[in-house]
């Protein structure tokens, strides 16, 4: 059989576990009907222990069985009194609340910190005013854009350690083929350093601080993007000696990615790009692909781009 859903072993409780300790019901076999309903709770039965639902989904320490059974009996009996009812779903609700709600929203808005867990008591307060009709502290607007808020917070601390995880991994790798390749590539490292100190003493070549060179073929009039941005470009790369490596003219299709997608040369000088700009950009191969070899790309090679920002894709 398939393992049991939420809403079947919610149902199966209720129906069977009143089966067991003090004051369960006793098997009355009279009929057909009756044998098959006792069949039926002994396969409901072994299926609860086969997956140790109680421990696992609803996290019953096996010491307190006989509390969680009265639980289910009172539950039970309660039968069509609403009120009853009420209570008992109340009860299940803030089971709920305790064992997985509030832990997976501390999660959610808090991160993996210990040490922080949502408030029960500031939590339930707001819910039990929105329930009765009181008057809350803050409206419903209010109270999704402070949760919005502290959520992108938890997505920039992920993407921030996403992001060291890679550039940890980066460095490894760039270690790694800096030893097999520094000296069969040594001559051509330098012709492409000579060429950077070459460029950028020509005319309209600015230079950032990180080495990276560029020359405005066409100032736009449009927004910059911003690194959380995603763009879409038309673009040509090369390699000093000319040869073509990549071209999104040849395809006939513009290129879209996020900006935190491409290599740091790329990352900087789009963010310098007004939508609607043309630059030529001369990118140094520590902010592209180091000592890596990129088949079409050499190793510490410098790569030249043709780069036309044509929107800002929202």
């Amino acid at each position: 059989m398939k393992k049991l859903t939420f809403m079947a072993v919610t149902a199966i409780a209720a129906a069977t576990l009143a089966s067991c300790g003090a004051g369960a019901p006793k098997a009355n076999l009279k009929s057909d009907v009756d044998t098959l309903s006792y069949a039926a709770g002994i396969s409901l039965a072994d299926e609860l222990k086969q997956y140790n639902v109680l421990e696992q989904q609803f996290g019953v320490d096996s010491a307190y069985v006989n509390d969680f059974i009265k639980g289910v009996q009172e539950s039970a009996k309660a039968g069509d009194d609403k009120r009853k009812a009420a209570y008992y779903a109340g009860v299940q609700v803030g089971n709920m609340l305790n064992s997985q709600i509030i832990p997976g929203m501390t999660r959610q808005f808090l991160g993996d910190d210990s040490t922080a867990e949502l408030s029960r008591n500031n939590l339930l307060a707001a819910f039990v005013e929105v329930l009765t009709g009181k008057d809350a502290k803050l409206t419903t607007e209010q109270a999704q854009e402070i949760q919005k808020r502290f959520q992108e917070k938890q997505q920039e601390i992920q993407m921030a350690k996403q992001q060291a995880d890679m550039e940890k991994q980066k460095a490894e790798r760039w270690e790694k083929a800096d030893k097999e390749n520094a000296e069969k590539f040594a001559e051509y490292k330098a012709q492409n350093e000579k060429f950077l100190a070459d460029n950028k003493a020509k005319d309209g070549i600015q230079t950032t601080a990180s080495g990276l060179q560029y020359k405005v073929v066409k100032m736009g009039e449009g927004e910059k993007p911003t690194a959380k941005n995603f763009v879409k470009v038309n673009y040509e790369g090369r390699t000093i000696d000319g040869k073509v490596f990549d071209s999104s003219y040849e395809r006939n299709q513009p290129a879209q990615f996020g900006l935190q997608q491409v290599i740091k040369g790329w990352t900087e000088v789009l963010q310098l790009m007004p939508v609607g700009s043309e630059f030529e950009v001369y990118i140094p191969q520590e902010l592209a692909y180091g000592p890596e070899d990129q088949e079409k790309i050499k190793p510490y090679s410098t790569l030249i781009f043709k780069i036309e920002l044509l929107d800002i894709v929202r």
